[in-house]
């Protein structure tokens, strides 16, 4: 463990040190934020006292990453919920701006070293440790994911820095430099085990044990995570973080049942249905989307913050002896289909795709047919065929019907040849309108 006193710390002590820690983040926010000034003025809470603690935080309203937006102007380009003067500001990062204009995330030195932190826990679970070589295939900038890569320099590793679309370098630097790890998306790591068949290079006999995947859903898919550490012959965990909150706020140890939070003592993490608002309990099995809170954030702390992440959480013991609550990313409530009243992830529809492997390649393409979020069923969905194997109606027919069984829709499922479907080597896109 990085930091064996804060991560196997009992969740009820760490509790009582985080509601300390949220009651002198709200008295911060209203004496700082002229976003969260007027916000909760508006929601009737004018002092930190009218607000509370941890057990009341349900009765705040939810800070949506739209208001952020909306906030931003020329005289305030990170947005009205900035708390620093803008000389404490150490580092901006940005979103990728999916709008055309990006968002933008400052940090103070403090924040920046929170953040390094709970990303050298949330990796260092993954068993990689002081003196073994990562290759990482994340850019340094200007996006949130460089600054998990100051991780592997606080762990004490050898970091290999390649960036995306790198792939010859990469698997260069894999033969020549032989690192015990690397780290990168579940989509590039199924692409990589791709190349490397195509050319005969053997993943299977490099010097990489662990594979690290972050960046999208996916890496916690038994039938996905099983092929990965098939093709490459490495143990698979996965990592999760939130532009706007933490990278690499979650990470997974080697028993390979969720991602711990990292980012304990640092965010306040809430589960929430996310069609009415309303609270679930953090307990094994709960599924919902994640709310997270800042508890010791400067440069501009959000409050019971959406995510959109749909997750699954674990709260019993894990045997590697840390005490925090797990969690496996289902899919994005954003990317989230209504197909005839029943919520389909893409990510979820891909999963039981992969049940068919080796059949098929695990490659799939979700193609609504009707604008929005609701869909008439039966849902068209590309399915991409594994390399020399010619599937016809019976495999279509046997993956609609596994479809309809698991997810409760009905598909239409197209075979298509293997090769068809476009590969990323950064993160896949599984819809296309």
């Amino acid at each position: 463990m990085f930091d064996p006193e804060v991560e196997t710390r009992s969740w009820r002590d760490q509790a009582r040190q985080d509601d300390a820690r949220y009651r002198r983040q709200v008295a911060y926010l209203l004496a700082r934020s002229a976003f969260y000034q007027n916000k909760l003025k508006q929601a009737g809470f004018t002092t930190a006292d009218e607000i509370g603690g941890l057990e009341s935080i349900e009765r705040l309203p939810f800070t949506e990453k739209d208001e952020i937006r909306a906030s931003c102007s020329a005289d305030h380009p990170i947005g009205t919920h900035l708390a620093v003067h803008r000389e404490e500001i150490v580092c901006i990062f940005s979103t990728s701006g999916t709008t055309g204009t990006p968002s933008y995330i400052p940090l103070t030195a403090q924040d920046l070293e929170n953040w390094v932190v709970t990303s050298a826990r949330s990796y260092s679970a993954s068993g990689i440790g002081p003196g073994e070589a990562i290759v990482s295939t994340y850019n340094a900038g200007p996006f949130v994911a460089g600054a998990a890569l100051g991780a592997f320099d606080r762990i004490g590793m050898t970091h290999i820095p390649v960036g995306t679309g790198n792939t010859e370098r990469l698997m260069v630097a894999i033969r020549l430099l032989k690192p015990a790890a690397v780290v990168m998306t579940p989509s590039y790591a199924a692409h990589l085990a791709e190349w490397a068949e195509e050319r005969g290079f053997d993943l299977r006999g490099s010097s990489v044990k662990r594979v690290l995947v972050a960046g999208e859903p996916g890496g916690g898919e038994p039938a996905l995570r099983a092929h990965l550490e098939q093709a490459w012959g490495a143990r698979v965990t996965e990592a999760m973080g939130i532009g706007d909150i933490g990278v690499s706020l979650w990470g997974e140890c080697e028993e390979q049942s969720g991602m711990h939070l990292g980012g304990r003592g640092f965010v306040h993490p809430e589960l929430i249905d996310p069609e009415t608002g309303a609270s679930i309990a953090m307990e094994d099995g709960a599924r919902g989307e994640l709310v997270l809170t800042h508890l010791n954030h400067q440069a501009a702390p959000l409050l019971r913050f959406r995510t959109r992440d749909h997750v699954q959480v674990w709260t019993s013991p894990c045997r590697c002896g840390r005490t925090a609550p797990r969690i496996r990313c289902v899919g994005r409530t954003d990317d989230m289909l209504l197909v005839r009243g029943v919520n389909v992830f893409p990510s979820a529809i891909r999963e039981v795709v992969n049940q068919f492997m080796p059949d098929v390649s695990g490659v799939i393409l979700v193609k609504p047919q009707d604008p929005g979020v609701r869909q008439e069923p039966p849902l068209p969905v590309v399915v991409e065929l594994a390399k020399d194997y010619a599937g016809g109606p019976e495999l279509a027919a046997r993956i609609q019907m596994r479809i309809r069984d698991m997810l409760v829709f009905a598909a239409r499922v197209n075979l298509a040849p293997w090769g068809t479907l476009q590969r990323s080597e950064y993160k896949s896109k599984l819809v296309q309108r």
